[in-house]
């Protein structure tokens, strides 16, 4: 088993929101024994989604083969006005050149989702992933984790997890990578 890590925001910074949840994911994929990359959307070099193009930008080639290697994805994003970043949705539109693929775009591909907000409107952006995902032809698990970012983390300041979120990611990677949910992952004893 592949899986990408989609680091939907444009920041940089390890300890940002998107750095610490990225470095969750792979550490614990890595305990899994699961390879894993993270596909950091602020240092990708996507340009603006183009069909009029004579040829693709190598940024495109190297993001599709990425995306398409991966049996699993886990799909990280901010909730921007309402829903995910634009430069997010640019980027899943190039898989359009995989139109022609045999499989064609994420056909059969599973996608687990993680989103964050200030308030408490995140599942926004889940939905609109979801949507986006199907369309290309990907599962959804049907456990995400939409996230009241004030809640993310332990103590005030610190970068670490709080129980409350570091369970619910658990259970997402193991409904991901073992396709069960029992009753100990879900009170987070597994």
């Amino acid at each position: 088993m592949k899986a990408l890590i989609f680091n939907g925001a444009l920041e940089r910074r390890q300890e940002s929101t998107s750095g610490v949840l990225s470095n969750y994911f792979a550490e614990k994929l890595n305990q899994l024994g699961i390879e894993n990359s993270v596909f950091n959307l602020a240092d990708s070099g996507i340009p603006l989604f183009d069909t009029s193009l004579s040829r693709i930008p190598n940024s495109v080639k190297i993001m599709n083969s990425l995306f398409l290697e991966a049996d699993l994805h886990f799909w990280l994003s901010p909730l921007y006005h309402g829903g995910v970043p634009g430069v997010m949705k640019n980027c899943l539109d190039w898989l359009e050149i995989s139109a022609k693929n045999s499989p064609a775009y994420l056909t059969d591909k599973t996608v687990g989702l993680v989103c964050w907000a200030d308030g408490v409107q995140a599942l926004q952006g889940i939905n609109a992933m979801d949507a986006i995902a199907k369309s290309l032809r990907a599962w959804t698990l049907p456990f995400s984790v939409p996230i009241v970012k004030r809640e993310l983390f332990g103590n005030s300041g610190s970068k670490e997890l709080s129980s409350k979120y570091s369970c619910k990611l658990d259970l997402l990677i193991n409904i991901a990578t073992t396709r069960t949910a029992t009753f100990e992952t879900l009170l987070g004893r597994s």
